[in-house]
């Protein structure tokens, strides 16, 4: 992984056979990241993505592997217990172009993924919402 910062904006590059939420995560320990917004695109072989079902409060998961080109990555970088809480979605193509999207539990990156993370000043933390049954946005 690269990386360069102008203002107040990160542009970095995920390489091959790097996991792209394990690396962002990582990344905004070692910056003091706490607040922010990722987006991204690149290209993927391996992919785990999730849906929370709301009435039964049970998470689904699902991994997909082949060639995959990421469309986009999306989400925001808040805190839960003073630790960097990534909150990121993705939308991705297989080689016929049919698209597949969820919450980005883990991908595994196949020749490159460019993200940047532009840096927001202050802080916002999530808790749990028992009721909903997620880490929300402390607002």
């Amino acid at each position: 992984m690269k990386s360069k910062k102008i203002d107040n904006k990160f542009f970095i590059r995920i390489d091959p056979e790097e996991e792209i939420v394990s690396k962002l995560t990582e990344f905004c320990k070692n910056n003091s990241i706490k607040f922010g917004n990722i987006s991204g695109i690149g290209a993927v072989n391996k992919v785990e993505i999730g849906l929370y079902d709301t009435l039964q409060k049970k998470y689904y998961s699902d991994e997909m592997s082949g060639a995959f080109e990421i469309l986009s990555i999306n989400g925001n970088i808040t805190s839960l217990n003073e630790q960097p809480y990534l909150h990121i979605h993705i939308t991705f193509a297989d080689s016929k172009h049919n698209a597949f999207g969820g919450h980005l539990n883990m991908a595994i990156v196949s020749a490159t993924c460019e993200v940047i993370i532009e840096e927001f000043e202050g802080e916002i933390a999530r808790s749990f919402d028992e009721e909903i049954g997620l880490n929300l946005l402390k607002i």
